[in-house]
């Protein structure tokens, strides 16, 4: 078994021009320009990293994050895959839970909240974990991987690599463009390197999204 070093960032910030305060479901709009800038920064955080791919869910957002931050990692394979999309991680019990949270899980269909867990569970069957070796030395190079997906994946599976229990992915949230890495050796609980590391951004490029208190 080989090290896995698993790279994740949320999306650049997504345009929601002309759809705010709409009621209407979150539309599946590209990036803002502050998004775009978010992601050509993240780019040069990444450029002449050895990575073996880079995966991103299928929203235009998380699709044009990868896009940029492909173009600096030429010859990387690039990857559409629903196991990065948005979905709902975990079908968390509200009872017990501040009413914002319990207000927040009752807005996920009966669909949602069967078919979210599912994928996420492949998702972390996929990613999380160390590789299988190839037939090279074990021990060798880690295996580099990022994932470019949403807040609610990565709040996921920094949730399981802390072992903590399973409610605790709900109010985990990712800067635009932030980067989180956990390693996955093959001996030992996984290390969390990074968590939300925005070194990259500019202050007025941090903390979009997200309530003010974030940007620290």
């Amino acid at each position: 078994m080989r090290t896995r070093l698993l790279y994740l960032t949320r999306h650049g910030e997504q345009d929601l021009t002309g759809h705010a305060d709409t009621g209407s479901a979150e539309p599946d709009t590209g990036l803002s320009e502050r998004g775009r800038r978010q992601a050509a920064l993240l780019a040069e955080r990444l450029r002449g990293r050895p990575f073996a791919a880079v995966h991103h869910g299928p929203l235009r957002r998380a699709a044009q994050t990868a896009e940029v931050v492909a173009a600096a990692l030429p010859g990387v394979p690039v990857y559409a895959t629903e196991l990065a999309g948005d979905h709902l991680p975990h079908d968390t019990d509200p009872a017990g839970l501040p009413p914002a949270y319990a207000e927040f899980l009752a807005g996920f269909s009966t669909a949602e909240r069967a078919d979210g867990p599912r994928v996420t569970a492949a998702a972390v069957r996929r990613f999380a974990g160390p590789v299988a070796d190839d037939g090279g030395a074990a021990g060798g190079e880690p295996v580099r991987e990022l994932v470019v997906t949403h807040t609610f994946l990565i709040a996921w599976l920094v949730r399981q690599a802390l072992d903590a229990p399973e409610r605790r992915w709900l109010g985990s949230n990712h800067h635009n463009a932030g980067l989180t890495v956990i390693r996955y050796g093959p001996a030992g609980p996984p290390n969390l390197i990074a968590v939300n590391d925005v070194a990259h951004l500019p202050a007025e490029l941090r903390g979009t999204g997200l309530p003010p208190d974030y940007l620290v």
